[in-house]
């Protein structure tokens, strides 16, 4: 027998041919889908690793809303998957990219009804569910599409709800009516919910005053396990908050609140049903995140003095008044707060005042402040003291992100100057900041 034709030695074998299974599986796991399905062909004890649980437990679920040849296999792929490893499945998150047209709703409509039942039937052990920015008051969604898919996501929650612990489906955009019948699919049959956290952001329709719905609060009442609970301002109310403290005292921690410019802001919170609450939960606390809402006597509504507030957010999304002034806020309002303020995020066009000295002084102010987030426009030289006054243990940031804006369309010179600061200040910055500056023209 000749060389060639003699047997493989076990020495000569590839190395993958004994390769742990935690190494195997490891390797699967960075694969896609079709290099899976691929690599399960090659032997046995590959095709074993490809029904592996951990390779499934996660799973991101993207339908684009363009029509595209490309894209056209989407919605057969996720019910394949669904089918054949929807079992194995822990944290799902279904994505539906801003639909094109009634076909294309219909078809995520058609392909998420089957998805859904055959969960139902097959999982026992989804603990997360995200479906976000479906946008259901869009004229895209034809009345009995939108009926077929709230009938189907309530089936599969009334059945599910027992094992969820967290559940998003911001960016909905329902009636006060459909949002809270999808809700209490939650607590189908025992009067009370247990998942742990939920995100009902832009859950409803713009422009609902959903704090005056007696639906909205009774639909509430049925959450008894919350720690994190998003939501909208023209959510929240004063029986919103009696319910919350009553069956969520020992677990809540966490509220996020948008206030959108377009959504109904104007209700009267009383201070004292706040004050309650914190008394209720005590290690609650409260991020507010702003968009457009900017003028000092609608924030001073909102942000009221008896509210464990650990964030606040201020974006104006580069719209500009001349009549509006940031400073009341920043000298009067924000530092109500300045004992449980941790992070500070600005976005705001101020091209008609000038606030470097405001701002400093606030950062001061808020002693537990370690995140700060700004673009606007300033003097380069705010950066500087800033650092300075890290340097010398006045404040104890640990993200400091700027983009000061500029009239001019070359920032050669402010880049110049940022350069200095960093050569200055290069030590105190590589070991104590997450540091990101820079100039940026606003024309």
């Amino acid at each position: 027998m000749d060389e060639e034709s003699e047997p493989i030695q076990p020495q000569d074998q590839s190395c993958w041919a004994t390769l742990p299974d935690v190494c195997l599986r490891r390797v699967f796991w960075w694969l896609g889908d079709r290099d899976r399905s691929r690599a399960a062909l090659v032997c046995r004890k590959w095709n074993q690793m490809m029904y592996s649980a951990d390779l499934w437990r996660y799973r991101t679920i993207t339908f684009s809303g363009r029509p595209s040849r490309v894209h056209a296999s989407e919605f057969e792929s996720a019910l394949w998957y669904v089918k054949k490893f929807g079992r194995y499945l822990e944290h799902l998150e279904i994505k539906f990219l801003n639909p094109y047209n009634a076909v294309l709703t219909k078809k995520f409509q058609v392909t998420m009804r089957g998805l859904l039942s055959c969960l139902g039937k097959s999982n026992n052990r989804l603990k997360s569910l995200s479906i976000q920015h479906l946008e259901l008051d869009r004229l895209v969604w034809r009345n009995s599409i939108r009926s077929s898919l709230i009938k189907s996501l309530s089936f599969f929650l009334k059945k599910m709800g027992k094992h969820l612990d967290y559940l998003s489906l911001k960016g909905a955009r329902l009636t006060v009516e459909q949002g809270c019948h999808v809700l209490n699919s939650l607590s189908y049959l025992r009067n009370e919910s247990m998942a742990s956290e939920l995100n009902i952001e832009d859950y409803f329709s713009h422009h609902l005053a959903v704090y005056s719905s007696p639906q909205f609060n009774k639909t509430m009442a049925t959450f008894h396990n919350l720690v994190s609970l998003t939501l909208n301002y023209n959510c929240i109310s004063d029986e919103l908050l009696e319910n919350l403290g009553e069956n969520n005292a020992s677990t809540l921690w966490t509220m996020n609140i948008k206030c959108h410019i377009h959504d109904p802001h104007g209700q009267v919170v009383w201070g004292m049903s706040w004050a309650k609450l914190a008394r209720q939960a005590n290690n609650l606390k409260v991020n507010f995140f702003f968009e457009r809402v900017m003028k000092y006597e609608r924030l001073a509504r909102i942000l009221l003095q008896e509210i464990p507030v650990r964030s606040i957010s201020l974006r104006s999304c580069y719209f500009s008044d001349p009549d509006w002034s940031m400073r009341p806020t920043l000298m009067d309002l924000l530092p109500t707060f300045r004992h449980t303020l941790q992070k500070l995020t600005f976005e705001f066009n101020n091209n008609h005042e000038s606030l470097d000295e405001e701002l400093h002084l606030l950062i001061l102010n808020c002693r537990k402040l370690f995140y700060f987030k700004i673009w606007a426009f300033l003097d380069v030289r705010f950066v500087e003291r800033i650092l300075k006054s890290q340097e010398e243990g006045q404040c104890a940031l640990r993200t400091l992100k700027v983009r000061i804006y500029t009239n001019r369309y070359e920032t050669n010179e402010e880049d110049r100057t940022l350069r200095e600061i960093y050569r200055k200040y290069r030590k105190l910055i590589d070991s104590e900041l997450n540091y990101f500056v820079i100039a940026y023209p606003m024309m």
